[in-house]
């Protein structure tokens, strides 16, 4: 399989005037065609801002990508203008955003909201764009299809709206969906369905899918390949079923841990201690090391470095005899 997507030592800041905010700082992946890579960390590690970053939408009036490479395809999207971006976004790159209620148009019947990139981009008439839109709604499980496309976003459900947002994001056939969170606030029953609709969609047409994620039950599920964020850096990446079963980063370790295990009385969950550093207040160091319960002083003044730990598995920790050869 060939790389769709590789992004190299992307650095995305935001300028404060308390000071710089290294939301991304340093990180670099890649999607083969046909491959679903999860991005999984708590809330606060970058995973947002990572895929915003290839979207185009992280920069605004205090937010820029100021290093690094974002390849799509053989483009590097740090490069194309704003009309080439446009022309990319929704066509051949499509996001299902974390919040639907607050990314669609409150005053714009949901129909007409996925006949847009039908028109814009594959240049459909409003007549063939209508009917394209009802059966996309009802390819996505809802029902009615017809009385639901005039339908507002406040008059649906979380879940329907999801399943619209899915609609909308697959209507030109993307070669990579980037899916931030598409399952935060639904139940777990509507959980599985958009899981599975998802996995439909991606092996009728081949599609890549980038999806982030701080539910391992879903990376379990979904992932090929899992990338483990912390403070803006990647601390580790592997094989979903290498990492699961050979965690090697401690956080990776404590993220394993704090998960329920089905049919097992627990009498306390297991919770991470501490919170994802203040990134005002970092500083060179492994940044999970004051909530790491196998510190050492070299974890406080130097930052390991990615190193290989297997096949398609990298860790940044010095823990391993492998990275501590940059001391």
């Amino acid at each position: 399989m060939r790389d769709l997507l590789t992004i190299e030592n992307l650095r995305t800041h935001f300028f404060a005037p308390e000071g710089t905010i290294k939301a991304v700082d340093g990180v670099s992946l890649r999607v083969r065609e046909g491959e679903t890579v999860c991005i999984v960390g708590e809330s606060g590690c970058g995973k947002s801002i990572t895929a915003l970053s290839v979207m185009g939408l992280a920069a605004g009036s205090s937010g820029k990508v100021v290093g690094g490479r974002i390849e799509f395809d053989g483009r590097n999207l740090l490069e194309l203008d704003k009309n080439e971006l446009r022309t990319l976004r929704g066509h051949e790159i499509a996001m299902i955003f974390q919040e639907p209620m607050s990314s669609l148009n409150p005053v714009l019947p949901v129909g007409e909201q996925i006949m847009e990139p039908l028109i814009e981009h594959l240049k459909l008439g409003k007549k063939a764009a209508r009917a394209r839109a009802i059966e996309l709604i009802a390819q996505v499980g809802i029902a009615r299809p017809e009385q639901i496309a005039n339908a507002y976003p406040h008059e649906l459900s979380g879940g329907m709206l999801q399943r619209i947002m899915i609609a909308a994001a697959i209507s030109c056939s993307p070669k990579l969906l980037i899916a931030d969170e598409p399952t935060t606030a639904l139940d777990v029953t509507i959980q599985a369905q958009i899981l599975d609709m998802l996995r439909r969609f991606k092996a009728e047409s081949n599609m890549s899918i980038l999806l982030i994620t701080h539910d391992l039950g879903v990376v379990a599920e979904m992932a090929d390949y899992v990338v483990v964020m912390y403070a803006g850096k990647v601390v580790e990446e592997g094989e979903v079923t290498e990492l699961f079963s050979h965690p090697k980063h401690p956080y990776t370790k404590g993220l394993l841990r704090s998960k329920p295990i089905l049919n097992h009385r627990q009498d306390e969950l297991y919770a991470i201690p501490g919170q994802v550093p203040n990134p005002l207040e970092l500083t060179v160091s492994c940044y999970f090391h004051d909530r790491c319960g196998q510190c050492m002083d070299v974890c406080r003044s130097r930052e390991p470095r990615l190193r290989e730990a297997g096949e398609r598995h990298r860790v940044a920790c010095w823990l391993y005899e492998e990275a501590v050869a940059y001391v």
